[in-house]
């Protein structure tokens, strides 16, 4: 795919907004509520698939080479932090939702599309927590406080950002 300095903008911008959504946060639980879902779902809507995907992308390798722009800070040791499962599904989430919003203007189906994104975003956050915490840490940490802490505590905040993100699209349209 070849960039035009308007992709590599929008991928810039999209990136920048994901690092400030970072900090947006309120801090309960382990993984602290951020506008960054907010702003994957976003892309996804707007940009399409490879430029949503690309700037996602480029806000972790900031993140990795060791600006201090995700949530607990940055740089290589990160991949070992358990939260680091969902920004993987940052990339898979706003990939997926550039996918399915193609051609699609109905509120209803874009909503559909957002959740799903979300439910991504949460699938792999989820696994890659349960990895680390279990696995690599040694913790036994049980499923059940796991769906709680990691997923029914922030479900109505992301739902809230599902309806935003769509009202957004509609007004905007695709960039």
């Amino acid at each position: 795919m070849k960039l035009t300095v308007k992709d590599m903008t929008y991928c810039s911008l999209f990136a920048v907004l994901l690092a400030v959504g970072a900090f947006i946060k309120i801090p309960i639980s382990i993984v602290p509520i951020t506008l960054q879902t907010l702003f994957v779902i976003l892309a996804g809507l707007l940009l399409g698939k490879k430029r949503a995907a690309i700037s996602v992308l480029l806000y972790i390798l900031i993140g990795l080479i060791g600006l201090p722009v995700f949530s607990s800070g940055g740089g290589l040791g990160y991949i070992i932090h358990p939260t680091f499962g969902y920004l993987l599904g940052f990339i898979f989430a706003a990939y997926v939702v550039g996918v399915l919003s193609e051609n699609r203007n109905s509120f209803l189906q874009l909503c559909i599309i957002a959740v799903l994104g979300m439910l991504l975003i949460y699938l792999c956050g989820f696994l890659y927590f349960c990895f680390i915490q279990n696995i690599y840490f040694g913790k036994g940490i049980t499923f059940g406080w796991m769906f709680y802490y990691l997923f029914l505590v922030y479900l109505p905040g992301d739902l809230i950002s599902c309806l935003v993100a769509v009202t957004i699209k509609q007004r905007i349209g695709k960039l």
